[in-house]
């Protein structure tokens, strides 16, 4: 940890791991409630849980890569956070409007549009707050003693998602205009500027981890993440073949969906060659386990599985069924969730000075989270399935289907629990390494990693 300000990462990072235990509860209020167990209802109704755990996902990851964002940028920048205190005032900030927006979903005081739930107050605070902290990164790349890709792409993907996130509070009476605009939100963050987000965090951990030439990891995977940038863009019309929109998207959604697994394909195969031409050794294995798996999950869950469904042939018959949730469980967690968690396993060490590097309770958080959401996207896979030939081509009541696809929200429960051991062991190692140390306040990673041998 060179600079002193990069210990505003760890709060960044602490807040990050309580929102996602917090979105582990609600998913399991929803998965008991889904086999008839919903002795919370009066509570917490199903829509309330299902609004939280979701808003919890894209506030947890937000967080995740605000947090990584102050620790890469000053790194990147060779120069300290513009303003620490701006960074404080932000992480506080945000927190209150998420608790603020988690009450009043359980008030029934939300917008009530599927993932752009927060009230509209609520949204405006939302864009001052990402504003200040955009305004806090943007100055230190401005003033920094040096420019890289990794930090400028950084950048724009952040201020890209701040921008995209502008269409959802406009508000339209027409039903298909809505929702038209709402995926410019939705849709383009999630397959559009957040993958920017991805790749820089991907390239920083590459060249970090590897010791592959800057140049080199940053060149080629540009080219990757601009491919999946751009099918991503356009394969946004995989939304709006059924929603009143024109028939020309059911060939461009279908078209450039279709072209998103190649990209995610080569970020894949591209990350697992720059492991294995690595010029150095770093010890800390669990770091660069998170950083490969990402790679290669996100190809399976943003990839294969998205083109799976959405083929308008195919699409017909799966959208908004639990087959969207089999890829969307896969895909965040591949692309996203574990980015965030690998550029926490890499910066524990070196805000603490804590050498936990392969301990066992990190490769075991590594391998069961792992194994818990594969088992999980079977699951949703066997239950989507089933929906979808029972009620679209049977032509079953939809709450006679729900009735008879419990049986595999049991299966998914167990699945979940083992996904919840392997973030909770995750989050004990985190609290384990313990907060950040001064003493490693200008200490590299060549210096923290010094005389480790290959393992």
């Amino acid at each position: 940890m060179k600079f002193r300000s990069q210990k505003l990462a760890y709060w960044f990072f602490a807040t990050c791991m309580l929102l996602f235990a917090l979105q582990l509860v609600y998913g399991f209020v929803m998965g008991f409630a889904r086999i008839g167990m919903d002795g919370l209802h009066e509570f917490i109704p199903f829509n309330t849980a299902r609004a939280t755990h979701t808003n919890l996902l894209v506030v947890w990851l937000l967080t995740g890569f605000m947090g990584a964002a102050y620790f890469i940028i000053p790194e990147e920048s060779d120069r300290e956070i513009y303003s620490e205190k701006l960074g404080w005032i932000q992480l506080i900030s945000l927190v209150v409007v998420g608790v603020v927006a988690i009450a009043g979903f359980h008030l029934n005081w939300w917008e009530g549009r599927k993932f752009l739930e927060i009230p509209r107050p609520l949204d405006f605070l939302v864009v001052v707050n990402v504003l200040a902290f955009l305004f806090n990164i943007g100055m230190t790349v401005w003033k920094g003693n040096r420019y890289t890709t990794t930090s400028l792409v950084l950048f724009f993907g952040l201020f890209s998602a701040a921008l995209l996130y502008l269409p959802g509070m406009i508000y339209f009476h027409n039903q298909t205009l809505d929702s038209y605009f709402r995926w410019w939100v939705v849709h383009l963050w999630v397959e559009g500027v957040w993958e920017l987000i991805m790749g820089s965090l991907l390239a920083y951990l590459l060249i970090k981890l590897t010791g592959v030439d800057r140049e080199v990891i940053e060149k080629w995977l540009y080219v990757i993440v601009g491919l999946t940038f751009l099918s991503g863009i356009l394969g946004t019309g995989h939304h709006y073949y059924y929603i009143g929109t024109p028939s020309y998207w059911l060939w461009i959604g279908g078209i450039f969906s279709a072209l998103e697994p190649l990209a995610f394909l080569g970020m894949a195969l591209f990350a697992i060659a720059m492991y294995r031409r690595a010029g150095r050794s770093h010890p800390n294995k669990v770091a660069l386990y998170w950083t490969i798996g990402c790679a290669i999950m996100s190809f399976v869950g943003a990839g294969f599985l998205g083109f799976a469904h959405t083929l308008p042939q195919v699409n017909l018959y799966t959208h908004g069924t639990l087959v969207t949730a089999m890829h969307g469980h896969l895909a965040f967690w591949g692309a996203y969730a574990m980015i965030v968690l690998a550029v926490i396993s890499y910066a524990q060490p070196l805000m603490t000075g804590r050498k936990l590097w392969n301990n066992m309770t990190g490769l075991l958080a590594f391998w069961t989270s792992n194994i818990g959401m594969t088992s999980m996207t079977g699951a949703f896979a066997v239950a989507g399935i089933a929906q979808v030939y029972l009620e679209r081509r049977l032509g079953m009541d939809f709450l006679a289907v729900q009735e008879e696809i419990e049986i595999h929200f049991v299966g998914l429960i167990l699945a979940a629990s083992l996904f919840s051991v392997g973030i909770i062991l995750y989050i004990y190692n985190f609290i384990k390494f313990g907060l950040p140390s001064d003493e490693m306040i200008g200490v590299s990673d060549e210096k923290m990693t010094a005389g480790a041998g290959r393992e």
